[in-house]
């Protein structure tokens, strides 16, 4: 159950940082890019936090 959490959440990192570089590459709203860019940094917090936990559950 772990790996699951911690693969979908390392995948929704990888779709905001994807979204983000298109959004950058395409010459979109630098307000939108930012936007993505601060929700990639909250997600790999996250997804950092849920590794951890998930470790130490494991012991």
């Amino acid at each position: 159950m772990g790996n699951l959490i911690i693969t979908i959440s390392m995948a929704a990192v990888a779709v905001v940082l994807v979204l983000g570089l298109i959004n950058m590459m395409r010459g979109g709203s630098p307000n939108r890019s930012q936007s993505l860019m601060r929700w990639r940094v909250g997600l790999q917090f996250a997804t950092i936090l849920i590794v951890l936990v998930v470790l130490w559950l494991r012991g």
